[in-house]
């Protein structure tokens, strides 16, 4: 790995090229031939590779795959599409109901993917692929539109720089790249840490924005198990080989959590690194994310009996629930924890009251009370039913 900084010394920043500017032109020269050292080895499933030519296949910078959590009929956008591999995997598993739309802001890198793009939709037999010129971390601006415009108005003075920059916060307004909650995932690819440090907030925002409400996020990039000192991050041929601009594993993770995410979940970690510079440890992982918890608390009488295993856990807004005990939820968390496509319903049982509270009629929930609830709080003071065994639960003539 030392020979990746052997014999090399950072220039100054005015003599170099800016992080992004050194990740538009080795990504645009991996688009016209392959760099094996922008690969992670990934394992894909075969048969969504037949289709593929093997241009798009050799010329694919990743190190996870998302698209095997995605299924048929979704909406999904992938950032940072490079030649298109993942967007043409992810068509098949939706489907001819699901759509896909692969956004980059390398013009080489876009030209790879759409120069197959009607071939590959008669061998699917649909047309459910596109792609957009855009930053992930601004996914409102449409580049292609700003491109059409900078070649009919190029810049020549401050006051036409004014004008750039009122069409530019029109276009997010009133045309933007990828529209607030249109997709029901978003997916990217080794791509994340390419982005500058100070945009990788607004990055995390976006993807939120974006998705429904109840989507989901499935991100797979390169982690670091240490902090990546500053003369690496400085390092133009480190950063813009997804190394240098690494996140650091628990940061990662913190980054969906500071962005409104749930549900926040390491799907697929490398067990070895993929390289290791100055003894920290460079690896791929998978990470996914819901969006969903927003919205107002409202007291129903529910609550949900944590079944195990471990005796506590605490949710992402510090909700604790007890194993197996009645723990009270307002109807929003109610129906985020049982949600049957969402992350926590395999753990939860549902505890319905007895009198059903309408939600129009429905009080705010406390949330500063005690967690637990009463069993007579679900039945209600009053319920001193008595019945007998209940029947049913054996066959005829038999006893359990």
């Amino acid at each position: 790995m030392t020979s990746l900084l052997d014999g090399r010394q950072d220039p100054s920043i005015a003599d170099s090229p800016s992080l992004e500017e050194a990740v538009l032109n080795r990504y645009r020269a991996a688009a016209s031939a392959v760099e094996p050292g922008l690969c992670c080895p990934i394992r894909y499933d075969t048969s969504a590779l037949q289709f593929l030519p093997q241009e798009i296949i050799d010329k694919d910078y990743g190190c996870g795959d998302p698209s095997r959590y995605v299924t048929a009929g979704e909406r999904v956008v992938d950032l940072g599409s490079g030649g298109g591999k993942i967007c043409y995997i992810l068509a098949q598993k939706v489907g001819k109901e699901g759509h896909v739309i692969g956004v980059d802001f390398n013009d080489t890198m876009l030209a790879l993917a759409r120069k197959y793009q009607h071939q590959l939709a008669q061998q699917f037999g649909y047309a459910n692929v596109e792609f957009r010129k855009g930053k992930i971390q601004d996914l409102r601006l449409d580049l292609e539109a700003v491109d059409t415009y900078l070649s009919r108005y190029p810049i020549q003075s401050s006051g036409m720089l004014s004008q750039f920059e009122d069409y530019c916060e029109q276009l997010r307004c009133e045309r933007p790249l990828i529209p607030a909650t249109s997709v029901d995932v978003v997916v990217s690819n080794c791509v994340l840490n390419l982005v500058n440090p100070e945009d990788k907030a607004n990055l995390f925002g976006e993807i939120f924005r974006v998705l429904k409400n109840g989507g989901r996020a499935l991100i797979a990039d390169i982690v670091s198990d240490e902090p990546v000192p500053s003369h690496l991050v400085q390092n133009r041929e480190l950063w813009s080989g997804c190394l240098s601009g690494a996140f650091q594993e628990k940061q990662f993770l913190e980054m969906f959590a500071t962005a409104g995410f749930h549900g926040i979940e390491i799907v697929d970690r490398q067990d070895k690194p993929w390289q290791v510079i100055e003894g920290i440890e460079f690896r791929s992982m998978t990470v996914r994310a819901f969006k969903g918890k927003e919205g107002p608390c409202w007291e129903r009488n529910q609550a949900v009996i944590y079944t195990g295993p471990f005796a506590e856990v605490r949710d992402d807004d510090g909700h604790s629930y007890l194993r197996g005990e009645r723990m009270a939820v307002c109807d929003k968390t109610y129906r985020l924890l049982l949600e049957q496509k969402g992350p926590y319903s395999s753990h939860f049982l549902p505890i319905e009251p007895r009198t059903v509270i309408p939600l129009d009629t429905a009080q705010p929930f406390d949330c500063s009370r005690s967690h637990r609830r009463d069993p007579q709080e679900t039945k209600g003071i009053d319920y001193s039913e008595t019945t007998d065994a209940a029947t049913g639960c054996c066959p005829p003539g038999k006893c359990c």
